[in-house]
């Protein structure tokens, strides 16, 4: 896992004008010559170490013959100093190439917006219909506190900032919204994956998190360790070093997990209430499929509308939204943003994200899967969040408000709270 020789330099000699927009629009410094030349470095100590290997065997062969020459012995000493600096220095070659490797970005599909900043982002439509004004008149953390839901004061003793407490309703009703994501999810057929949430470092570099996402990872230093910050990280890395046999048709995986993100860089952004959290939950889909690009936009279509149903079931406003270049991560080719409406935001919330890897995250697992003709290419994968809490709690406390604090409990999610239709405040 994680073999930065699976960088298919071929093709950023071909497309180096592509990989540098792609660097330039994601904000990412790498220098492609510099890049490129030391990979030809490499290739040609590594062609020389070869050599003077051969040249080590001819000698040890002529020694053995004639083992009182002392020329030969010589010449073998000589050889095997050749060798242990060739090898020193390509290995000191070798780390520099791949930590630069690791920087080098998936490219956008020719179909994605350019742009540097979400405001470039292409809305695609909207659904469902705004509260009017003054329907909305509570933010979801003074609903929460009429409900006896919540307690701020005890996590944050307890945690440390950012940190939350479900009590009663509260932590019933995201367990709610869990299940009921996770089984609509289950219904269409996807694989249940219980995954590791503790991961060594090369997953985290196999999925594209790494570079760059360091300081928003919880770091188990003595154990070696980083907390995911979504199921894909481990539902993918288990599949690593792998050739799948039978790829027929996409590989559809799904996972529900706690999640972490130390959310650095983020002081003094959406800080109140339950909207940048350190913990949350999430139920996280997965698609491994073939390396065939028109089946993949079929996939990272259907990822979008399993969120989308599951947002309609809920009774939520949504809109949908094409990312921008700027906007896309390491190893993004393409990425569409589900919005949900939060009225004390008087905005859209990004409660989804549906993104489309290409080979990227394949490569640097070596995920493979055998063709029929005897091939082994790298697969494409995908993903996309089908739901994730507290954040969702925003959305749907403030929306399904009632008068006098109640709180509107749609007909989809009755099943997961006995039945009732709505909740009424604890005072």
């Amino acid at each position: 896992m994680n073999d930065i020789k699976v960088v298919n330099f071929n093709d950023l000699k071909t497309k180096k004008a592509l990989y540098q927009e792609a660097l330039e629009s994601k904000g990412i410094e790498l220098d492609l010559d510099y890049l490129l030349a030391l990979h030809n470095r490499c290739r040609e100590l590594t062609g020389a170490l070869e050599e003077v290997r051969r040249q080590r065997n001819v000698n040890s062969r002529e020694v053995a013959l004639d083992r009182e020459n002392q020329d030969l012995i010589d010449e073998g000493r000589r050889i095997n100093r050749v060798v242990n600096e060739h090898q020193e220095k390509l290995r000191t070659m070798q780390e520099e190439l791949n930590l630069l490797a690791l920087r080098l970005p998936g490219l956008p599909l020719p179909e994605v917006p350019r742009g540097k900043t979400e405001a470039e982002n292409k809305e695609l439509f909207r659904i469902g219909d705004l509260p009017g004004a003054g329907q909305c008149p509570l933010d979801h953390m003074e609903l929460a506190r009429m409900h006896g839901m919540v307690d701020i004061e005890g996590a944050v003793k307890a945690a440390g900032t950012r940190a939350y407490a479900l009590l009663g309703t509260g932590a019933v009703l995201e367990n709610a919204l869990l299940r009921f994501a996770y089984d609509r999810i289950l219904e269409k057929g996807y694989l249940a994956v219980q995954a590791p949430v503790m991961v060594r470092e090369p997953a985290m570099q196999g999925t594209g998190y790494f570079p760059f996402g360091e300081d928003n990872a919880y770091h188990l230093e003595k154990d070696g360790l980083y907390l995911t910050g979504t199921a894909e990280v481990g539902i993918l890395a288990i599949h690593a070093d792998r050739c799948l046999e039978d790829l027929d048709k996409p590989l559809r995986l799904f996972g529900m997990s706690t999640c972490f993100r130390r959310e650095a860089g983020a002081a003094g952004r959406d800080t109140r209430g339950l909207y940048r959290v350190h913990q949350f939950h999430k139920v996280e889909q997965v698609i491994i499929c073939p390396a065939d690009f028109e089946l993949a936009n079929i996939e990272h279509l259907k990822l979008r509308e399993n969120a989308e149903q599951i947002l309609q079931d809920l009774e939520l406003p949504y809109r949908v939204v094409d990312c921008c270049t700027g906007e896309l991560g390491l190893g993004q080719a393409r990425k569409y943003d589900i919005e949900t409406w939060m009225p004390s935001r008087e905005a859209y919330g990004e409660t989804h994200s549906c993104s489309n890897f290409l080979d990227f995250q394949a490569r640097r697992l070596n995920l493979r899967y055998r063709e029929k003709g005897g091939g082994r290419p790298y697969a494409f994968t995908l993903n996309n969040t089908a739901l994730a809490t507290p954040r969702i709690l925003i959305a749907f406390l403030e929306n399904h408000q009632r008068t006098g604090g109640a709180i509107h409990i749609p007909l989809a999610l009755r099943p997961y709270l006995g039945g009732i239709e709505r909740l009424e405040p604890a005072n």
